[in-house]
């Protein structure tokens, strides 16, 4: 019986070990997400006028995975040094208007 109750508190020490080592490295991810996220926010802040990027904004909240793109898209092209001022509010709409989608118009017609 001391065996059998030796070999299940090495289990579960083993197992709380593990879960305590994936809780660290879950905070470490979170944490480097989080680091990530606030360089994106000071690149776009550099190089959007406050207009633009409060449309970006707004777009994020109905199309997310779009403005995630045109941020990313927009991240790479300041980084490699292809944007030299700041884009316009009027720029970010030809910007987003050459990426989004589509809409299919869709037509009632009544007989």
């Amino acid at each position: 019986m001391d065996e059998l109750e030796e070999i299940r508190r090495r289990r579960l020490m083993e197992l709380q070990a593990r879960r305590e080592k994936e809780l660290e490295e879950l905070v470490k991810q979170q944490e480097i997400a989080r680091q990530i996220e606030a360089q994106k926010k000071a690149i776009l802040r550099a190089i959007l006028e406050p207009e633009a990027k409060e449309r970006l904004s707004r777009l994020k909240l109905a199309h997310p995975d779009v403005a995630e793109a045109v941020e990313n898209q927009l991240i790479s092209l300041a980084q490699s040094g292809k944007i030299t001022n700041k884009i316009s509010d009027k720029t970010l709409v030809e910007i987003l208007k050459r990426v989004m989608p589509k809409r299919r118009e869709t037509r009632i017609i009544r007989k």
